[in-house]
């Protein structure tokens, strides 16, 4: 991936750059995030979903999904909750204690041990911009599920960050140069939770013929 592109080289480059940098992810480690996710469906787990800025969309879409493209006829639904969707209660959990607990304090009445958290971010919840350092929205639901006995699934880019080290299991897209970077592990982001919420339908449809 070059420092510098010109709209052609973008053209030309972005859908190779973006095979190549999907074919770095494990099979094992998707594999891993199916299992995860499918053994709380069975123990009738919830799933909570976070993620800002364009993460913020993708969760949104991938609860979407978890909740409704796996549903097997005759078979129990995933119990899914977009932790991005309430837009008021985002807005005035960041107008009284501060954006860094929007995700938190939305999970304090609902998270129980066996739950599931997945965090999806571009840097993995690291880094710092104009308002000081990333994410601490995420450290701190991370910090509570694991305080009440939880799973933690992320998805990441750039060096995995936090969420690569306290994550069960994360899919990090091995990408860590711009002006590419961010686009492109934002859309392998979403490409994986398609395969993922395919591959849990297929399984709960094999779980319930055995």
């Amino acid at each position: 991936m070059h420092d510098v592109l010109t709209s052609k080289d973008v053209i030309a480059t972005y859908g190779e750059s973006m095979t190549r940098a999907f074919s770095g992810i494990a099979q094992a480690d998707i594999a891993s995030a199916v299992d995860l996710l499918f053994e709380a469906w069975r123990r009738d787990a919830a799933v909570f979903l976070m993620g800002n800025g364009g993460s913020a969309s993708t969760a949104s879409h991938f609860a979407c999904d978890l909740a409704k493209l796996t549903i097997v006829p005759g078979q129990k639904r995933f119990r899914v909750m977009g932790l991005t969707d309430n837009a008021p209660l985002v807005s005035a959990w960041t107008n009284d204690d501060g954006f860094g607990s929007v995700f938190a304090e939305q999970l304090a009445p609902w998270f129980r041990a066996g739950d599931v958290l997945v965090g999806i971010s571009v840097h993995g919840g690291s880094g710092a911009g104009n308002a000081g350092a990333w994410s601490q929205n995420l450290g701190r639901a991370v910090k509570l599920a694991r305080e009440r006995g939880g799973r933690v699934l992320g998805f990441s880019g750039f060096g995995g960050g936090m969420l690569r080290e306290v994550a069960d299991v994360c899919l990090t897209v091995p990408v860590d140069a711009e002006p590419l970077g961010t686009p492109l592990v934002e859309s392998i982001h979403v490409a994986l939770h398609h395969m993922i919420c395919i591959a849990l339908k297929l399984r709960i449809a094999e779980e319930a013929q055995a």
